[in-house]
């Protein structure tokens, strides 16, 4: 492919279907095609972009704008900048609603200026190789699976800040699981539901207690359209919910090659309850919760069916989905099977992912509740009430309880963790499942989560590889020679990249506060909060996630003296950024983010504490790639994984962490710090031991590194050693590209191949 400038460039901006060296001698296909299956089963898609007229020649802006894949695309996402870069920042850059706003005239002289045409045509034709049937990873190594499809349940996607269906880690990495499946080509389509409420907007309070509130999702502002079957009708299925037949309305977006299918009950035809239950993510208690898992999982399997796609591995990405095992058992059993059968065969083609060692994180609904949700489907399955509970039966919470991991665990042969300490974690949660065994010998494995590369790397670091390592090292991601190349980056460019990335951090936040305060929506305490103070010549460190009280916030503020010397050091000063939700339900969270708002108020801090209200993937980006070091200090073991550290490791941004989830198997010595023991049973010891020994490597390491240099604005060359380690290892060991492959090669090919596996159930 040619830039407009002449460049000669590897498909896809920046490289996408990298060949696996693993797999080098395999031969081509002669037929090497990938159908995307909802476009197989001959359904029609609506205009992506109403209300808009383009110029005949840029035309197929609104196809681009329609499918989500221009936004890990570089060349894509310039394109629209290069329209109107205001307008494009102004909307946070939504295509949609970018296109809906900006001046016709605008767009005409665009569409008669050469060199916009040249880039417009390069972007078209990345377009239609990113979602045709072209060659890919996954055509060249496994022909003999073509047609062959994968479908990934998880009750939240998170692929760009635009489309609001999403509260935190769980859905951004089921997204980047989806990205990466699109550039390797794997015949792959996601289950979710399509919350036209989201997740809730934050706004905290002068008092610093966070409050909640949500404005309707404008589709109309989305690429999400409704699915349609070839006589024109709406893709709808019927779900018995309390005993009364529900609607549910099936929805698509694209993702690349990869459609994600959303579920939908806002109909006029359901009651007026039903209709709202599908309008919020992770709200309204535990019995609108119970309904929206039970419509996800039996939805999402009808709809499947409807459209004619027929899946040969079923994914569970979390056990909110687990309700799609049983209505697959039911399936089967319908067809003429025994029970005992239909859940060997549900079992042969299913895999399952956890995500949380903390035991809130895995849903337990009462027997009776989820019998009086769900009706007698025990009957269509041929066993009774007792039997149909015991498929969510958990030794620890007794027969009286629903419990969804367990019931995900006991319905799919392939079960893992996400990362290898939580997977040893996992074994022994799940030992007493297995009781005549030793939790070393329970059959979970685990694959380490990994990051999208092309959505997290910042555009200044990417160009800097292409100068030094080569414009086709994308198609290298799985090479180690790829990455030791990053050391010999010079030092004066990378950290050239860094304060551009960390200028338009700082930039944007000003802009944000001084507009709040014009609004009035801040008082002055608070526009201080927000940043306006802050050196961005000073060490900054970055802490954004959700706030539960395990991943400790706080932890930094256990001392609030020794603090402050830190912060307001004159020679070497430290400032903090937060940024974070607390679920709407969890109060000990909201305490925990209101002890942080407060301290971006304290005098004696001296405007050193910022705190981002609204965290969103805008947000995510602007953090993990502007700040100087990544902080995260939860209470050890129960981080299953985090990947924030790993978005911000790709962009030079080194990670200070306890030893848990992925930093366990990150951290090498080189590429960051590394907080010792943790897990203490007392949590107040724990925390003030660990806050401790934080100070202690601030202090004594992680400050000196830094500025040790002749001045605040030279360039810190030993500091520049650990970021180029931390983009090594990142790169090298935690991509979406590394992750998804070993899922294909573990779970995804010999499921969809139909080997044998020895089938190893708990214990009912």
């Amino acid at each position: 492919m040619t830039r407009g400038d002449g460049e000669v460039r590897p498909r896809g901006g920046w490289v996408t279907r990298p060949p696996s060296p693993r797999r080098a001698n395999r031969s081509r296909p002669s037929t090497p095609v990938t159908r995307n299956p909802v476009a197989a089963a001959g359904r029609r898609y609506l205009h992506p972009v109403p209300n808009t007229t383009l110029p005949p020649r840029l035309g197929g802006l609104a196809a681009l704008a329609g499918n989500l894949s221009w936004s890990w695309n570089r060349e894509a996402r310039a394109l629209f900048a290069a329209i109107d870069d205001r307008l494009w920042h102004r909307v946070r850059h939504n295509p949609i609603d970018f296109l809906a706003q900006v001046d016709p005239a605008r767009l005409a002289a665009c569409a008669a200026d050469d060199v916009f045409c040249a880039r417009y045509d390069q972007a078209m034709h990345w377009l239609q190789a990113e979602t045709g049937n072209a060659e890919t990873w996954f055509s060249r190594h496994y022909p003999e699976l073509a047609g062959r499809t994968i479908a990934y349940f998880c009750a939240e996607f998170g692929l760009h800040n635009s489309v609001p269906i999403y509260s935190g880690g769980l859905g951004v990495l089921a997204g980047d699981h989806c990205k990466t499946a699109s550039d390797l080509g794997l015949p792959f389509v996601g289950v979710g539901i399509l919350y036209r409420n989201g997740y809730f907007d934050q706004k905290v309070a002068p008092d610093g207690w966070q409050q909640d509130s949500a404005d309707a999702l404008s589709l109309d502002r989305t690429p999400i359209r409704p699915i349609t079957l070839p006589d024109g009708s709406p893709c709808v299925v019927e779900v018995m919910l309390d005993g009364q037949p529900t609607l549910v309305q099936a929805w698509e977006l694209k993702v690349g090659r990869v459609p994600v299918i959303l579920l939908d009950t806002d109909l006029p035809a359901n009651r007026p309850e039903v209709r709202q239950l599908l309008s919020r993510l992770y709200s309204g208690g535990v019995d609108m919760r119970l309904r929206q898992e039970w419509l996800l999982g039996v939805g999402g399997v009808r709809v499947l069916r409807k459209l004619g796609i027929v899946p040969h591995v079923w994914h569970a990405n979390e056990g909110h989905a687990a309700f799609m095992f049983v209505e697959r058992a039911r399936e089967h059993v319908q067809q003429g099977m025994s029970f005992a059968d239909a859940v060997k065969a549900v079992r042969k083609a299913s895999v399952f992912t956890t995500h949380t060692p903390v035991p809130a994180g895995h849903d337990v609904f009462a027997r009776a509740a989820v019998e009086q949700v769900v009706g007698p489907v025990w009957l269509e399955m041929g066993i009774d009430a007792d039997s149909f509970a015991s498929i969510g039966f958990h030794p620890e919470h007794g027969p009286t309880a629903f419990h969804m991991t367990a019931c995900s665990v006991r319905m799919a042969s392939r079960v893992t963790g996400v990362s290898k300490l939580h997977g040893e974690v996992t074994r022994e949660m799940l030992q007493g499942m297995w009781p005549n065994r030793p939790a070393n010998a329970v059959p979970v494995g685990h694959v380490t989560n990994g990051v999208h590369l092309a959505t997290w790397m910042a555009n200044p670091v990417m160009q800097l590889l292409d100068r030094h390592l080569g414009k086709g090292w994308g198609f290298q991601l799985d090479d180690p020679a790829t990455w030791e190349g990053i050391l010999k980056l010079p030092d004066d460019e990378l950290w050239a990249a860094h304060r551009e990335l960390k200028d338009v951090l700082f930039d944007i936040m000003k802009v944000q506060a001084r507009r709040s305060f014009a609004q009035q929506e801040m008082t002055a305490a608070q526009i201080v909060g927000a940043g306006l103070l802050l050196d961005r010549h000073a060490l900054t460190i970055g802490f954004a996630r959700r706030f539960a009280t395990y991943k400790r916030a706080d932890l930094l503020f256990h001392d609030p003296e020794r603090l402050r010397r830190i912060l307001t050091d004159p020679d070497r000063p430290v400032q903090l950024i937060y940024s974070g939700k607390a679920h709407p339900a969890d109060t000990p969270g909201k305490t925990v983010l209101q002890k942080v708002y407060l301290a971006t108020r304290d005098p004696a801090f001296e405007g050193r504490v910022a705190f981002l209200e609204d965290y969103d993937m805008h947000i995510a980006h602007l953090l993990v790639q502007g700040v100087d070091l990544w902080m995260n200090v939860p209470r050890v073991p129960l981080e299953a994984s985090g990947t924030s550290g790993m978005k911000a490791a790709l962009n030079g941004v080194p990670q200070l962490s306890t030893i848990d989830g992925w930093w366990a198997e990150g951290y090498d010595g080189t590429n960051g710090w590394a907080i010792p023991g943790g897990g203490l049973a007392d949590t107040a010891r724990d925390d003030a031991e660990q806050a401790a020994k934080l100070y202690d490597i601030l202090e004594n390491d992680v400050i000196p590194r830094y500025y040790d240099r002749p001045s605040r604005t030279a360039t810190p060359r030993r500091w520049l050693a650990t970021m180029k380690h931390a983009i090594r290892v990142a790169g090298r060991q935690f991509t979406a590209q590394r992750m998804v492959t070993e899922y294909t090669e573990r779970y995804y090919v010999p499921a969809m191949a139909g080997g044998d596996l020895p089938d190893d159930p708990p214990v009912a």
